[in-house]
């Protein structure tokens, strides 16, 4: 899952070598958070966050086939 978000945050954004993706495991729960340059992260987060929102709804789809349940946060 990190790999993922990390390919389409690069994707979208202007500092690419800015991005760092971080992955921790709470029991059943993965946490990934995102870290993006300031100048970009209105790119990360979109017009009333329907960017971020279409980035969670592609890791949680992804993740359903490992049967654990991922939260994606941008600092």
């Amino acid at each position: 899952m990190k790999e993922l978000v990390e390919v389409v945050a690069k994707a979208l954004v202007d500092n690419p070598e800015e991005v760092v993706v971080t992955e921790r495991t709470e029991g059943r729960n993965i946490i990934i958070e995102l870290h993006v340059a300031s100048s970009d992260m209105g790119k990360v987060i979109g017009k009333q966050g329907r960017i971020a929102k279409a980035i969670r709804s592609v890791v949680k789809a992804a993740s359903t086939r490992d049967n654990v349940r991922v939260d994606v946060e941008i600092m």
